[in-house]
């Protein structure tokens, strides 16, 4: 058996005469860099700020204790930790000469960008399972929902997104790149690496449209269906306890259609690509990052009064 893992690994490393890619980038535009540049490090750091802030905001207040701040406090970390997979390359690349990223540095930003994209798509559903559970079982919502049942739902979230990425890597790695090296892109991904590869990748394009596709389609599809029970459920419930649940459904909602919609976009395609996938991406990887805690604190009284109380009393 040893043998044979030898042999692969050997045939591959022989194939595959690729040590480092270069990215073309958003432009090849030396003044349209620049500007590139100042945009995205500010749209890069005003993220960071943002998720900051809710983190510390969660992790230190005593009103912000219920499990849907603490769905949104890792979903805050996964949005900055995701936005940091591209965005700082991006940034450098975008003032550099030579834009060349080495093949174990593409994988691992292959690896990471899944890992946590796909932990952002999960706790996005364990939030709407939770506004699912305090709204059509309110009676049970304490024992459902209880501490240990969302530490456990967090944890599950961190094994499958491990999973998924882990999944991701042995196909990239089994593609041999023995021609140019070339990636039409800002940064590394499945999509832009097949068609660099030196052998027929449909085989491989159909596994990534069936791992990340479907986790987008399915997803989404989940999280439809579960605001609309929300919904149908509210007429019940009196006028006041319509509007809180509504503002706050509106924010999930609003992220969640912000999120996937690139997602699905990028990932339940044939292997073709169009002018506007760089755009997409972006936003993607860096627009939603940003505009994430832009929503829930701009529609979220209780988070904007314990943000208030936490950063006056520090200073």
């Amino acid at each position: 058996m040893e043998t044979k893992d030898f042999s692969f690994a050997t045939d591959m490393l022989m194939n595959n005469s690729v040590t480092e890619f270069i990215l073309v980038g958003l432009t090849q535009d030396t003044e349209k860099q620049k500007s590139i540049f100042g945009i995205i490090l500010i749209l890069y750091l005003l993220t960071l700020l943002g998720n900051f802030l809710i983190v510390v905001t969660i992790k230190t207040s005593q009103t912000l204790g219920s499990p849907m701040y603490f769905f949104l406090f890792y979903l805050s970390f996964a949005d900055a930790c995701f936005s940091t997979t591209t965005a700082p390359r991006l940034i450098v690349d975008s003032i550099s000469q030579k834009k060349t990223i080495s093949y174990n540095e593409c994988m691992t930003q292959v690896f990471a960008a899944h890992f946590f994209g796909c932990m952002e798509i999960f706790v996005l559903i364990l939030m709407a399972f939770d506004r699912y559970v305090a709204i059509c079982k309110p009676l049970r919502y304490t024992t459902v929902m209880s501490q240990r049942v969302c530490g456990v739902l967090v944890i599950l979230a961190w094994v499958g997104s491990c999973i998924h990425s882990s999944a991701q890597i042995p196909a990239a790695l089994k593609l041999p790149f023995c021609g140019p090296n070339v990636i039409d892109h800002y940064c590394c991904d499945l999509q832009p690496l097949l068609k660099l590869a030196c052998m027929d990748t449909y085989v491989i394009n159909l596994l990534l449209v069936t791992n990340s596709g479907a986790i987008c389609m399915v997803s989404f599809m989940l999280l439809l269906v579960s605001y609309v029970v929300i919904l149908y459920s509210l007429r019940n419930h009196s006028a006041e306890g319509r509007r809180k649940a509504l503002s706050t459904c509106t924010s999930h909602f609003i992220v969640v259609v912000l999120f996937f919609g690139p997602c699905i976009f990028m990932y339940t395609r044939p292997p073709t690509t169009f002018p506007v996938d760089k755009m997409v991406a972006v936003f993607y990887t860096i627009g939603t990052p940003l505009l994430n805690p832009l929503i829930y604190t701009l529609r979220n009284a209780e988070v904007k009064n314990a943000m208030r109380k936490s950063w006056c009393s520090q200073l």
